[in-house]
C-alpha cells in the first residue's frame, strides 16, 4: 500500500497523539516535524525517527511532503494551511480551522485548491456517535425536534500559564467554546445540520485575572425551529462525560461517553454500552477516535473520495462557532 509522507507542525501535547496515530498507520510515513521550540521538535524526531526543524518554512524548504498536520496554536492554522496548500500539500488541521470571520473566508477558499483539507473533529467517529447516526438513519426515532448538550470539565490555572499560548485572546482566540467544547458543538451540527440562529453569553468564573478567554459559555441555538440548549464550562471539579441528548418524534436519545439510552414514547427503554475502538491514545471524556479520523483522511486522499470533515463538511460548525462568539460579545441574537 502506498504511504503518504507526513509532517507534524507544532510538537506540543496534541501533536503526540497525531505522531502515535501516524506511527500506527499503514498509509502514512512520518518523515519530519517542526516547532519554534527546537528541543520539542528534536524530542519528537528522536522518538519517531524523523527529522526536526524549527519552522514550517524551513521544513518545506528541505522536505518533500504529501500531508502536513497542523498542531499549532489556533490562530496559526489558517495561514499555515494556506502556505502548505499553495505548495500542493494536503492539510490535516486540529480544530478550529479559523478563529474569526476573515480567517474563515481565507480557509474556506482552500476548497478551490487542488489539495485535500481535513479538520480533526474526531468525535464524529466515536462509537456512540456512529450508533446514533445509524439509528436515526433507520427512521424509527422520527425527526429530531430539539437537543441539549453539556460539557463540564476542569482546567486549572497551570493548564494556561504553563502552555505559553492558552488563555490569551491573541494566541488562543477563545476559551472553553473554541478549545474544549467545539467538538460537542460540532456534534450538534453533525446531527441537526446548519443552525439558523444563536443567542449566547460567555463569562470567566474561576480564573479571573489568569486568562482573557471564557471559562463558561452558554447558548440557545435555533436549528430551523428546533431549539438546542448548549452549556460548557471548565470550572467543574472533574472532567465529566459529555452529555448530548436528542429529542425525537418517537423517542429521546441520550449519549454520555459511549453509553446510549433510548427512551421510547411507549415507555420502553434501551441501554447500549459501546466499546471504544482501539486507538493509540485517547481520553474517555473526549473520545479516542483520532486514529479513525486520521486514518479515514489518508484513505480518502489515496482513494480520491470525499472526507466527511472536509471544508464543506465542517462549514456548519465553524459558522455557528463564529456566530456564537459574535452573539456573546455583542449581546444579541445572531441569525445565520
Amino acid at each position: 500500500m502506498k504511504k503518504l509522507r507526513a509532517a507534524i507542525i507544532g510538537c506540543g501535547g496534541i501533536a503526540q497523539t497525531h505522531a502515535q496515530v501516524l506511527s500506527a498507520q499503514e498509509t502514512a510515513d512520518l518523515v519530519a516535524c517542526a516547532d519554534i521550540r527546537p528541543e520539542r521538535a528534536q524530542a519528537m524526531a528522536k522518538t519517531y525517527g524523523c527529522r526536526a526543524y524549527d519552522s514550517l518554512e524551513a521544513l518545506l524548504a528541505q522536505e518533500s511532503i504529501d500531508v502536513v498536520h497542523l498542531c499549532t496554536p489556533h490562530p496559526l492554522h489558517t495561514p499555515m494551511a494556506k502556505l502548505a496548500a499553495a505548495r500542493g500539500i494536503h492539510v490535516f488541521t486540529e480544530k478550529p480551522p479559523a478563529v474569526n470571520e476573515s480567517q474563515w473566508a481565507e480557509f474556506r477558499s482552500l476548497a478551490a485548491e487542488n489539495v485535500r483539507v481535513g479538520v480533526c473533529f474526531q468525535n464524529r467517529y466515536n462509537p456512540g456517535t456512529e450508533f446514533l447516526k445509524s439509528l436515526l438513519a433507520t427512521g424509527r426515532p422520527g425527526k429530531i425536534t430539539g437537543a441539549r448538550a453539556f460539557v463540564t470539565w476542569r482546567r486549572d490555572a497551570a493548564y494556561y500559564t504553563e502552555s505559553g499560548w492558552r488563555g490569551s485572546l491573541t494566541t488562543e482566540g477563545g476559551g472553553v467554546l473554541m478549545n474544549q467544547s467545539i467538538h460537542t458543538l460540532d456534534l450538534l451540527c453533525w446531527f441537526l445540520g446548519a443552525a439558523s440562529g444563536v443567542d449566547a453569553s460567555l463569562s470567566n468564573h474561576h480564573l479571573k485575572g489568569v486568562i482573557e478567554v471564557e471559562d463558561t459559555f452558554e447558548a440557545l441555538v435555533d436549528f430551523g425551529g428546533r431549539p438546542a440548549v448548549f452549556f460548557a464550562t471548565t470550572a467543574h471539579g472533574a472532567d465529566s462525560p459529555v452529555l448530548v441528548e436528542l429529542l425525537c418524534e418517537n423517542c429521546t436519545l441520550r449519549m454520555e461517553e459511549q453509553e446510549i439510552t433510548v427512551r421510547w414514547k411507549d415507555g420502553s427503554v434501551e441501554h447500549h454500552r459501546l466499546a471504544d475502538k482501539l486507538s493509540p491514545t485517547g481520553k474517555a471524556y473526549w473520545g479516542a477516535s483520532h486514529g479513525l479520523c486520521i486514518g479515514d483522511f489518508y484513505r480518502c486522499v489515496l482513494e480520491d473520495r470525499p472526507f466527511r470533515n472536509d471544508i464543506p463538511g465542517v462549514s456548519d460548525t465553524v459558522e455557528l462557532l463564529l456566530a456564537a462568539y459574535r452573539s456573546a460579545r455583542e449581546g444579541k441574537e445572531i441569525r445565520l
